[in-house]
């Protein structure tokens, strides 16, 4: 995905590094660019709110099961496979 400007950040970077964004994962240069991208990019924002959206309503309903271990890399994959699918 791109919006079709240059950016500091590529889209597709910023993209998969936004679960981490949102799990406060990242270090602070990289929250920084990506603050920074996602204020100029309005494609990339509304994705980003999307995916915070997606996130909340996965904590509302899921927070008290315990989850297994690997299935935040099994969903990455699959979103990172879709994504993909839809890139080309």
């Amino acid at each position: 995905m791109s919006c079709g400007k240059p950016h500091d950040t590529d889209c597709r970077e910023v993209l998969d590094k936004v679960y981490a964004y949102l799990d406060g994962e990242l270090t602070d240069g990289d929250v920084v660019e990506i603050r920074v991208h996602l204020d100029e990019c309005d494609p990339c924002l509304k994705e980003y709110d999307l995916d915070k959206a997606i996130k909340a309503l996965v904590h509302k309903h899921c927070g008290c099961d315990p989850v297994p271990a690997d299935l935040r890399s099994k969903v990455l994959a699959r979103i990172a496979q879709v994504r993909s699918e839809l890139a080309d």
